[in-house]
């Protein structure tokens, strides 16, 4: 490990500045391949269908409806049938490492997020549309629809990883990332973009641009931004199963927690909105 941090010295001072340390930048080189390996068989080309079949490889989203979606605990619709009443959707649009991968639904971090809404935020549920080995052109492809299913109030965009492992030009990258940010703020969603890192191996230059193109994208579009997901498990051999890839299910409370710092803020706007569209008109004194 010392040589590879003597070969990219400078990227590891970068990244330090960008707020990950070198030696997380060094275990981030092994857990993030955990996209690597969803891409499979794939990764000469870019697989605009979504990556892996979803059936194969995530129970959760093998459950899923036509556009990949599914409630994150899955109970449905609200039984009712009250729209009014209904809660308001978060819809996560990301790969394996929001799809708990490898886990019980309940397990990954969406779920786990679901459950603190029921307590912190009951007006809101979260739909989880992570199909893992998707790319940002497989999510281009079905993001109008999910949108016009769900309709979400929140939308937690967490797609880009398998373009970055596949070495794609970042200009796709960036470009099906923004369509995908315009179309759920031309829905009325607030949008949340999630970023990730890439192992060292793949250049400075490239590695560098592929992290600040989120936050880019964020500042342009006005969105929320969470600079990398696996931040707080990063360093942690233990947070990831047996391939040493895919993080575990007692790794999914702390990511839950990283993403909730970013998201309840948005919540709470989301809800003091919905609360003034549906207040009473008041009425001028007699």
């Amino acid at each position: 490990m010392a040589e590879g941090i003597g070969e990219y010295g400078a990227l590891w001072a970068r990244a330090a500045q960008q707020g990950v340390t070198a030696l997380r930048a060094v275990a981030l080189a092994a857990c993030v391949a955990a996209l690597a390996a969803c891409s499979g068989a794939t990764s000469g080309g870019e697989d605009a269908g979504g990556g892996e079949s979803p059936t194969s490889t995530t129970p959760d989203v093998a459950a899923a409806g036509a556009n990949g979606a599914s409630s994150a605990t899955g109970g449905g619709e609200d039984a009712s049938g009250d729209a009014a009443n209904a809660p308001r959707s978060v819809l996560v649009f990301g790969d394996s490492l929001s799809a708990a991968y490898n886990l019980a639904a309940e397990q990954g971090w969406v779920a786990l997020l679901d459950g603190r809404m029921r307590d912190e935020a009951p007006g809101f549920r979260m739909v989880n549309a992570s199909i893992s080995g998707e790319t940002t052109a497989g999510g281009v492809a079905r993001v109008d629809a999910a949108l016009a299913e769900h309709r979400p109030a929140l939308f937690v965009l967490a797609l880009g990883a398998n373009d970055g492992l596949r070495g794609l030009p970042l200009a796709q990258t960036r470009a099906n990332l923004e369509r995908m940010v315009r179309a759920a703020k031309a829905s009325g969603a607030d949008v949340l973009v999630v970023g990730m890192r890439l192992p060292p191996n793949y250049g400075p230059e490239y590695t560098e641009a592929f992290f600040a193109l989120f936050g880019e994208i964020a500042r342009a579009e006005g969105a929320r931004h969470l600079p990398f997901l696996l931040e707080p498990i990063a360093f942690d051999d233990s947070a990831f199963q047996a391939d040493r890839l895919h993080p575990t299910a007692e790794a999914q409370p702390a990511l839950a927690e990283h993403v909730w710092a970013a998201l309840s803020p948005m919540l709470a706007e989301a809800g003091r909105g919905t609360a003034a569209a549906t207040a009473p008109e008041a009425r001028p004194a007699g």
